[in-house]
């Protein structure tokens, strides 16, 4: 679950694309590196639109989980 909603998610500086996002527009994710509050994680289709604060701890558990195909891509 998210700790912290951010409302405007362009107001942060350094998204980077998610490695299992695609070229063709499709689900992109994209997060923060070395944020203090967590891991802020945004839609990359909406910029402006919010962004959800993950602890690094739910955060890691949840790539582990893609990685492993525990929770599908």
């Amino acid at each position: 679950m998210a700790d912290q909603i951010i409302p405007n998610a362009a107001t942060l500086q350094g998204w980077r694309k998610s490695s299992y996002s695609n070229s063709e527009g499709g689900s992109c994710l994209e997060v923060v590196d070395r944020y203090a509050g967590g891991i802020p994680v945004r839609d990359s289709k909406m910029a402006h639109g919010p962004a959800l604060v993950f602890s690094a701890v739910d955060w890691s558990a949840f790539v582990t989980a893609v990685k492993s195909g525990t929770f599908p891509s």
